[in-house]
């Protein structure tokens, strides 16, 4: 049994989250919906925001009828899970500040929230931050221009690394002799810049991917721990690839996919 998974993303961001899902999970259709008529979606509003993804993803779900979706976008995740769950009877699967994960990991009490200005300005990353490190020295870095670096990079064009070292400076801190020592990639598209990011930081650093928890909670909603004995992998994974611009998929699609897939291993 084939079950269809809907993955969301305002870019090709989604794609280091779509490489995991089809590396754990089998017997799975992927419809990629890249939100391209709405990037980045840092730069909105918040309830505009809400109000465009929650109606955008209302008329995706009713034309492809996923068995889950999966909002690949810590921003978006954010702001509409709650929305999408009330009005929608399949299961949602979001993107979240790995905050938990990094609190459980830090050896030096300090860490940092690398994201986009909207994720950090939430009251929900400021909860997770309440709840899951009290104790922990937590550093909130709002980027800009990251997400599209890391568009550049996919595309095969090349990466302005100065911009980019500025862009992650704020995440190192000094707090009397200790150091920051995990950086969270708060946004999906920041895993394809990960190498490049160990190269200019000041000091080495663990840069958290969460993909492979956002994975492996896809597996579970679809009941994959059940039944992975039963199940082939999916003849073609990714089936569809939407941009809600309207534009043809580009003629390196299958180059931009293959570079996702290497890329999305740190």
């Amino acid at each position: 049994m084939t079950r269809r998974v809907l993955v969301f993303d305002s870019g090709f961001g989604g794609f280091s989250v779509v490489r995991e899902i089809v590396a754990q999970v089998l017997g799975v259709e992927i419809v990629y919906i890249a939100d391209d008529a709405a990037f980045p979606f840092g730069d909105w509003e918040e309830e505009a925001l809400r109000t465009h993804i929650v109606d955008l993803l209302g008329d995706f779900i009713a034309r492809h009828r996923p068995d889950a979706v999966v909002i690949a976008c810590n921003t978006a995740s954010t702001l509409v899970l709650a929305d999408l769950r009330v009005r929608h009877a399949i299961p949602f699967v979001g993107t979240v500040p790995a905050i938990k994960m990094a609190a459980e990991r830090t050896k030096t009490g300090l860490f940092s929230v690398l994201a986009t200005p909207v994720t950090v300005r939430r009251d929900y990353t400021f909860d997770l931050i309440a709840e899951f490190a009290p104790a922990a020295k937590v550093t909130l870095v709002g980027a800009s221009h990251l997400a599209a670096l890391a568009e550049d990079r996919l595309s095969g064009r090349p990466v302005d690394m100065a911009r980019l070292k500025a862009e992650i400076a704020p995440c190192f801190a000094e707090r009397e002799g200790a150091r920051t020592d995990i950086v969270v990639l708060a946004c999906t598209h920041y895993p394809f810049l990960a190498d490049l990011m160990a190269e200019v930081a000041p000091w080495p650093v663990t840069f958290l991917n969460p993909a492979g928890a956002i994975a492996r909670q896809v597996g579970v909603v679809l009941g994959a721990s059940e039944d992975k004995g039963a199940v082939e992998p999916a003849a073609r994974p990714i089936a569809e690839i939407v941009f809600t611009s309207g534009r043809q998929a580009p003629a390196d699609i299958t180059g931009i996919v293959d570079r996702a897939f290497a890329m999305s291993t740190r």
